[in-house]
């Protein structure tokens, strides 16, 4: 690590000389050249975790937090900068970065009348994308209408970035959303904002890594009530997701959007209905062939939901129970089992089951294909061998 100023004066500094070095810069903090002392701190507390708890504990903090009333861009920056790197792995550092009253300071910075300086924005990002980290400053920076920002914020730069790849500042604010989501009661702030949910539903389908943040930051969101009927409410969501099954390029993409599937499967017989109606069978059965050992198990899981519940589904509609929304147990009862198997039913069972035999008959060959399978292979027996074996085994292949 290279030191600056004076203080140090090669990598290979002994321990007293860096904490002179910590202490000189803690010093012009106080007085007599705070630029320059935010300067050295950030500079000290980059890549030594000694030097970060060092200068927490002489009390560099509080007078970081106060430059950012300053009027100067540069002392904000700077400020900033070492704030950001004094809480790199330090709990403690980042709990008292927040107690210190940073959140209230730099969402002031973003509210001037003026368009905020995209290096200005970008620092508090990615102070917030730190900060949000600890597990205690996720209801704080939630409550403090951080979250509108950072919204305002990705939406902006994701329409504003044509170039084709995404900036480290929209994969900070993607992550800083993620961390923030994995509280439930920011999950409810989040959908609050006008289109958000959509907005990150229609964002599916561009670029790949901004793809999976986004999924990433829809399996914190659909863990909610309130966010899976967000999720649900926007247009072709299913399509959209199901869409996402087919990148064998991207298997991160696949297991994250199968957990979304899987998830409000299970929590709801409505959900399972749009699903079916738009495709899934066939493009959950190929992830069980051909997906990563995660997206195989999930998609398998939700394959036996789907299958399940329309056995549900079929036995409620035929004994008049009306149209109450379904719970979604792991497996089927006895009593639900004997209605399936009743004549009233039996025209249904079976269009279910064309259903699905329809869907493999389209969908097999290019199965075969991209597993590199032999095309004796797909002879008539063992194409209904494995139909059969689909429709009626209770327990899917992970």
């Amino acid at each position: 690590m290279q030191w600056s100023r004076k203080t140090v004066k090669s990598p290979e500094c002994s321990p007293e000389e860096k904490i002179t070095a910590v202490e000189e810069a803690v010093k012009r903090l106080r007085g007599g050249g705070v630029l320059l002392g935010a300067k050295e701190v950030r500079e000290l507390a980059k890549v030594d975790s000694e030097a970060r708890t060092k200068l927490a504990l002489l009390g560099a903090i509080q007078p970081l937090v106060a430059m950012l009333e300053y009027e100067d861009l540069e002392s904000q920056i700077s400020a900033l900068y070492a704030l950001l790197n004094i809480g790199i792995g330090n709990d403690e550092n980042k709990s008292a970065i927040v107690e210190a009253g940073v959140v209230h300071k730099m969402l002031k910075l973003i509210e001037s009348p003026s368009s905020p300086n995209p290096d200005l924005t970008a620092v508090i990002i990615a102070n917030f994308l730190g900060l949000s980290a600890l597990d205690s400053n996720k209801s704080i920076i939630g409550s403090s209408g951080a979250i509108s920002f950072l919204i305002k914020t990705l939406k902006s730069l994701i329409e504003a970035n044509t170039g084709g790849t995404s900036s480290q500042v929209i994969q900070d604010c993607l992550r800083a959303h993620y961390n923030l989501s994995i509280l439930a009661k920011n999950v409810s702030l989040m959908i609050k904002v006008n289109g958000f949910v959509s907005f990150l539903l229609t964002t599916v389908g561009g670029e790949t890594e901004i793809s999976d943040r986004i999924l990433s930051i829809l399996t914190n969101v659909v863990s909610t009530t309130e966010g899976r009927h967000a999720v649900s409410s926007v247009d072709d969501v299913f399509t959209i997701l199901v869409d996402v099954l087919s990148w064998m390029d991207s298997p991160s993409c696949q297991e994250k959007a199968t957990y979304v599937l899987m998830v409000m499967a299970y929590k709801s017989s409505e959900y399972q209905q749009a699903m079916i109606e738009v495709g899934i069978m066939s493009s959950l059965l190929e992830l069980t062939l051909l997906g990563s050992a995660l997206a195989q198990k999930r998609s398998s899981r939700t394959l036996e939901i789907l299958r399940d519940k329309k056995g549900k589904h079929v036995s409620k509609n035929s004994g008049g129970g009306g149209g109450a929304t379904l719970s979604a147990p792991l497996c089927e009862s006895g009593d639900d089992t004997e209605s399936l198997d009743s004549p009233s039913v039996f025209s249904s069972k079976n269009a279910v089951k064309l259903m699905v035999e329809q869907s493999l008959h389209n969908n097999m060959r290019k199965i075969v294909k991209r597993a590199n399978l032999r095309q004796e292979f797909l002879s008539t027996e063992r194409y209904k061998s494995s139909v059969a074996s689909f429709s009626s085994s209770k327990s899917l292949p992970f």
